[in-house]
């Protein structure tokens, strides 16, 4: 694990990456080093995230800047500009059930093939997808998520770069921490060592913690 400042951060994304993003509705999001990569005008990302938050926080912020060409989420409804940019065409939103796209990430991190589910089934989700018929019962092959990077919010660091998550900040983090090519970490509290039982996201996942 390497430190680094904001700046050094945002040089590391690159237009037209694919960009994880942890928590949900924006708790467990680390803005500080997504408001920086707005400010610097990056675009073309695809996000993967559990939702596209608010216009004002979290992963929102790269949909309500335009930054973003996809989105790939479990929902959008608390973001009314995700809506209304689907809905002309600007930007390509790909809806999967959380389940599933939680699933999808897991295995892109364990290094699975994929996940068979019966969720989706008879919907536009089975699309174009693979049907596999296992002892008389038919499953969707849901194929791994990964990033090039992932952006992690933690609650607590330490100065080794193991990470804690409180509440429902955890929520996307561990999993995208492990299904990336790079992962960047910005935390709420830095404490010098945290105990084994304690962490939550070993060091050995985090490529750069932010100062």
């Amino acid at each position: 694990m390497k430190r680094i400042d904001i700046n050094q951060a945002v040089d590391l994304i690159k237009d037209g990456m694919t960009i994880m993003v942890g928590g949900f509705l924006g708790v467990g999001a680390p803005d500080e080093i997504i408001k920086a990569i707005v400010k610097s005008g990056k675009k073309d990302l695809t996000i993967i995230c559990n939702d596209t938050a608010f216009p004002e926080c979290g992963s929102g912020l790269f949909v309500a800047n335009r930054l973003a060409k996809k989105v790939i989420a479990s929902h959008i409804g608390t973001n009314p500009v995700a809506g209304d940019m689907m809905l002309s065409g600007e930007l390509e939103i790909e809806l999967v059930p959380q389940g599933t796209l939680i699933e999808q990430i897991r295995c892109g991190g364990s290094g699975l093939g994929g996940v068979l589910t019966p969720t989706g089934l008879g919907t536009m989700v089975e699309k174009g997808k693979q049907i596999i018929n296992i002892d008389g019962k038919d499953f969707l092959l849901e194929k791994p998520l990964r990033a090039d990077i992932a952006l992690v919010g933690a609650s607590i660091a330490d100065s080794y770069g193991n990470l804690v998550f409180r509440g429902t900040t955890k929520n996307f983090n561990p999993l995208i921490a492990m299904a990336a090519d790079v992962v960047i970490a910005q935390a709420t509290e830095e404490v010098e060592k945290l105990e084994p039982h304690e962490i939550h996201t070993p060091y050995l996942f985090i490529d750069y913690l932010v100062k």
